[in-house]
Order: structure tokens, then C-alpha cells, then sequence
């Protein structure tokens, strides 16, 4: 086992530098200048040329591609994003409080999609062509046609409409005050949750109904074994691999993935960072946003296949 957790783990690093290289070149073949951008925004009138050049070696732009790349992998070798071109600010703390936001609704989405999904599944399962199927088919069908946005707008009109209430929308930190920030936070999870769980209601009735046809199943139940642990010990066991795969990829989206959402709820997370770094061509901020977003989707699949192995033990000796 840990000779294969050791294995997928340096595989990690291979893809972590691919994706820098990729994230390096591309920035710079997209056209715009964040130097003339910044000092046009400032007062055009009054930049000089000369001014251009020294921001532009202010920010090390002036120097051959490949220095610039060696100082910027150098730096995330150091866990060092550097400074924000546009705002002056070092990255990690532009980063910092929006992905202390994104984590938090991305794991309550995760929670609620999980409550959700997986109960509802195995109960589809379990009664295939019933009226207990069929209302969880159209339950997941209604969440997979349903954006999270427009769920959130329904959401905060039905609470000003009904209640006379609007949900917080000011983030408050959640050491800061624990309820505020769960009233605020637990509607834009709902939300997108929801839709989440859709996906994972599908996939694990699928998977379910694949693992109760299968021989061994069939074997269990001649034996006179209780449902309940054929479903825990054998089925739902084996049937959630596809499950996890869902579950986890869908979380890995969520940390950056929710511009539109956020909008709605005035939530300034990773997402609108990610929109306002690209539109002002911070390249230093974008590409920290682009190596935190790609991070999260490898160590999300690393840990699926650690999972993966721990469910099904015949795949880490292949």
C-alpha cells in the first residue's frame, strides 16, 4: 500500500511543472500590457515612455522569458507567490481570505451534495421502477436542469418575499462570529449543493444498480445475509468508486469554479479574483490562481486514488 501511495504521490510534481510551463507561456502570448494598463488607469496624460520602462523592470518584465520563469518556479519552491502587478499587495494575502471563503462553501456544498446523494441513490436503487425511483430520478433531473445561480436568486427572493428577510452580504470569518457566517454561507451551499448532489444521485443509483446484479450479491442473499449488511459490507462498498471520482472532482471545481454564484450572494471569493487578475493581465496573481486551482485538482485525485485502493485493494496491486 505505501508503496503505491508513494508512487501516485511523485507523480504529483511532473504535472505541477507542466502545468506552470503552460500557465507561464500563455499569459504572455495573451495580448495587453499590465504596465501600460496600471499606468493608463493611473492618469494616462502624464506617462512617459521612461516611466513604462522602469515599471517594467520594477516587475522583472524586462528580462529574458526563461529568468523570468526560473525566479517565478524558484519562489513557488518557497511557497513565495510574490507581489500582485497590479495591486502592489503580495499574493498571499489577496489569496488568502477569498480561499479561507471558497474552501468553506466548497466543503458545506460538498456535505449537503454528499447527505443528499448517496441515501437517495441506494434508495433508488433498491426500489428501481417504484414511485420512490421515480421521485428521485426527477429530484436529480430538476438539480442537473436547475443553474446554482438562478437557484440562489429563487432562494434570496423567497426569504425577502415571505420573510421579509435578506441573507447576510458581508462575509464575516468564522472565527469571527460563527453564525453570521453560517447564515450567510449556508444558502450559496444549498444552492450548490444541490445541483452537485444531482450528479452524485445518478452516478451512485447507477452504480448501485450495476453492483446488486453482479454474482457475489446474488450469492449473499442465497446465504440468507441480512440487506442491510450486504448493501454496507458488499455493494455500496464497491459502488462507490465511480461515486468518489464525481464527488471529489465536482469539490475540486467548486474552490474556483463560482464566479456567477458568488456574484449573486456578494461573496468575493477565488473565483472573482480569478476574473479580476485575468482582466487586468496580472500575470503574477493569475498564474498563483491558475497553480492553486491546478494543486487542488492533483491532490483531489491523489486522494481519490489513495481511496480507490483502500475500497478496491485489487487496484493497487496492478
Amino acid at each position: 500500500m505505501w508503496k503505491y501511495v508513494v508512487k501516485r504521490f511523485l507523480l504529483m510534481f511532473p504535472t505541477l511543472v507542466g502545468v506552470a510551463i503552460l500557465a507561464f507561456l500563455l499569459l504572455r502570448i495573451v495580448p495587453g500590457d499590465i504596465v501600460e494598463a496600471r499606468l493608463m488607469g493611473a492618469g494616462g496624460a502624464f506617462v512617459t515612455p521612461q516611466m513604462i520602462a522602469e515599471e517594467r523592470a520594477k516587475f522583472g518584465l524586462d528580462r529574458p522569458l526563461w529568468r523570468q520563469f526560473g525566479s517565478w518556479m524558484w519562489g513557488l519552491a518557497r511557497l513565495d507567490f510574490g507581489q500582485s502587478m497590479w495591486t502592489g499587495a503580495p499574493i498571499t494575502e489577496e489569496i488568502k481570505l477569498r480561499f479561507a471563503l471558497s474552501l468553506q462553501v466548497a466543503v458545506m456544498a460538498t456535505v449537503v451534495a454528499t447527505v443528499l446523494a448517496i441515501p437517495l441513490g441506494v434508495i433508488a436503487a433498491l426500489r428501481q421502477d417504484s414511485w420512490v425511483d421515480y421521485a428521485v430520478r426527477i429530484f436529480s433531473i430538476a438539480g442537473l436542469a436547475t443553474p446554482s445561480f438562478w437557484l440562489g436568486i429563487v432562494i434570496i427572493l423567497a426569504f425577502l418575499i415571505v420573510f421579509r428577510w435578506l441573507p447576510p452580504m458581508v462575509y464575516t470569518p468564522f472565527w469571527v462570529d460563527p453564525w453570521q457566517n453560517l447564515a450567510q454561507l449556508i444558502w450559496p451551499a444549498l444552492a450548490v449543493g444541490y445541483r452537485y448532489s444531482a450528479v452524485a444521485t445518478r452516478m451512485t443509483r447507477s452504480a448501485m444498480l450495476e453492483v446488486l446484479r453482479e454474482d457475489y450479491i446474488r450469492t449473499a442473499r442465497a446465504k440468507g445475509l441480512w440487506m442491510k449488511l450486504i448493501l454496507v459490507r458488499h455493494a455500496l462498498k464497491n459502488a462507490m468508486l465511480p461515486v468518489v471520482t464525481v464527488i471529489g472532482l465536482e469539490f475540486a471545481f467548486l474552490l474556483g469554479g463560482l464566479v456567477v454564484t458568488e456574484q449573486v450572494f456578494n461573496l468575493n471569493g477565488l473565483g472573482m479574483l480569478f476574473v479580476e487578475s485575468v482582466a487586468r493581465r496580472d500575470y503574477t496573481l493569475t498564474q498563483a490562481l491558475v497553480m492553486l486551482t491546478a494543486s487542488a485538482f492533483i491532490v483531489v485525485n491523489f486522494l481519490m486514488d489513495v481511496m480507490y485502493a483502500w475500497l478496491d485493494p485489487r487496484i493497487r496491486y496492478r
